[in-house]
């Protein structure tokens, strides 16, 4: 810590506790002795914020067992000090009334004053003071869960002032949080907007609406439903032809080397899906002239599971995981890697591929991302290739359709329910509706929510950047109000020295006997 101003004193929270307060660990409470129509409740890390109680959590003890456990119960004002992360050292004052009706567990340490020396605001707002919690850092121990021991929180230097300054320092902290948390309550809500307006762009464009000016201007060029139906068949087979003569060709070609490697796998032919959909559970919105409703799979050569071999930290080609699909597009962090050249062979992506998450969390099941060959890369088990017949559909078109809220909404529909996981199999995938529609509108369609979405993605770039803004403001606040700069000194402030001594001197006073009866 820097060099504090005159009147204030530099003590170890052990140090503020006066006689009659508590500094203690919480206590060891088991699942076993808990009881769900208990009357104690139990508070956890969970409900532990950074200068907020967020009350979180539901579990309860009977007030025998308490009893039995010999529990410490918690007093409103209390200090509640996480020992473990994250972070590590967040405190709160604890604003629950009740007598012998809350305790807390072993990993967060209950701070009671006992004294009105210190103001419970201004120590709950240093502990969580960059340059406290620093110092609590220092102390963490653990391999794999950090955490610091009551004894070592207790020897944490603590900048104290005098008492007067104390209070003029929180409500100046609390002024000035309170304007910042107004402007962050906007742009989050800036932020959420910019969701919804997503979701309303993705459904306009799937509708038809985006692009009606679009199709008035080029409504001569526009084909009736049924021959467009026609020509995607057309085009299925002119694709499977291509595919079966060029197996043909690799066959014949390995025939006369010997029969080395890999023999040429068949191309399966095409499936066939009916005109109408069956046990559809959503209802679909009406499609202007020149679209129709039809299966996915008419623009699919059949989907395609990823490798479900063990991937590793290092490798010569990257492994794309459910993880990796963001909002329509490949984040290449957190990546796993293969070195298998088998591997490698059969399931390296093409630029255009797109990607479909068939096993996830039910909330994100279903979510799809375009390859757009950013770098070479494989793709694993828990995503199937869709394998989009471009000429029909295009990657960019199918990607968008299957991140829109009409996809999202069917999805839920099919999907099947596991213990943590949901998973739309392959068929399931193909059976999806899809709106198909002339390639040239597909193109404008593509073009308008590129250009929109991107503007999107910007402002929440800049919305992002202002809430770290907002974020780096506090620290700073937080910063300046405990090395004596955010407020002015008055010299006539009795010094923090005094206060303490009077602290210590209560604390080490002898107490009075009791008289005998």
């Amino acid at each position: 810590m820097t060099d504090l101003p005159p009147g204030w004193a530099k003590p170890t929270l052990g140090e503020l506790i006066a006689h009659d307060g508590i500094f203690t660990d919480g206590d060891w409470v088991e699942s076993k002795d808990q009881d769900p129509n208990g009357s104690v409740r139990l508070i956890q890390l969970a409900d532990v914020g950074d200068s907020r109680f967020l009350n979180k959590s539901s579990r309860f003890l009977t007030r025998s067992k308490a009893a039995d456990l010999n529990c410490t119960f918690l007093k409103k004002g209390d200090l509640l000090v996480a020992r473990m992360p994250d972070p590590l050292g967040r405190c709160c004052i604890f604003p629950l009334e009740g007598d012998e009706r809350f305790v807390t567990v072993v990993d967060v340490c209950a701070i009671r004053l006992g004294s009105a020396e210190i103001d419970s605001r201004y120590l709950m707002r240093a502990i969580n003071a960059p340059m406290v919690r620093a110092r609590i850092s220092e102390f963490q121990s653990g391999s794999t869960r950090k955490r610091i021991s009551r004894k070592n929180l207790e020897t944490v230097p603590v900048p104290i002032p005098p008492l007067n300054e104390q209070r003029r320092i929180v409500e100046r902290i609390e002024a000035m949080f309170d304007q910042i948390d107004r402007g962050v309550d906007s742009l989050r809500k800036a932020r959420a907007t910019l969701g919804l307006y997503r979701q309303s762009l993705l459904k306009s464009a799937f509708d038809g609406r985006l692009t009606a000016d679009w199709r008035a201007k080029n409504a001569g060029n526009l084909e009736p439903p049924a021959a467009l139906l026609s020509r995607i068949r057309k085009e299925r087979d002119t694709r499977y032809k291509a595919a079966f003569e060029a197996w043909q060709t690799a066959l014949a070609d390995w025939r006369a080397t010997g029969e080395k490697g890999r023999k040429p796998a068949k191309p399966k032919r095409l499936n066939s899906y009916p005109d109408k959909f069956v046990d559809l559970q959503i209802t679909l919105p009406d499609l202007p002239f020149g679209w129709v409703w039809a299966h996915l799979g008419w623009c699919s050569s059949g989907p395609e599971y990823g490798t479900a071999a063990k991937s590793s930290e290092s490798g010569d080609v990257p492994v794309i995981r459910m993880g990796n699909l963001q909002r329509g597009r490949i984040d290449w962090e957190n990546l796993v890697y293969t070195s298998d050249p088998d591997e490698i062979e059969q399931y390296t992506l093409r630029a255009g591929d797109v990607l479909f998450n068939r096993t996830n969390s039910p909330e994100l099941v279903g979510k799809t991302s375009l390859y757009k060959g950013e770098r070479a890369a494989l793709f694993a088990g828990y995503l199937v290739r869709v394998n989009q017949i471009e000429e029909i559909a295009s990657g960019p078109y199918v990607t968008y359709f299957l991140n829109s809220p009409i996809a999202r909404e069917h999805g839920k529909t099919v999907k099947t329910d596991g213990v943590n996981q949901s998973n739309i199999n392959g068929t399931k995938l193909q059976e999806y509706p899809f709106p198909f529609c002339h390639p040239a509108e597909q193109a404008e369609i593509v073009r308008a929510l590129d250009a929109r979405l991107e503007a999107a993605d910007v402002l929440e770039a800049e919305i992002d950047a202002a809430l770290t803004r907002a974020e780096a403001m506090r620290q700073s606040i937080l910063k300046q109000a405990f090395t004596g700069r955010l407020v002015p000194q008055d010299p006539t402030d009795e010094p923090a020295a005094i206060l303490l001594a009077r602290i210590k001197a209560a604390r080490t006073a002898p107490r009075p006997r009791r008289a005998l009866a």
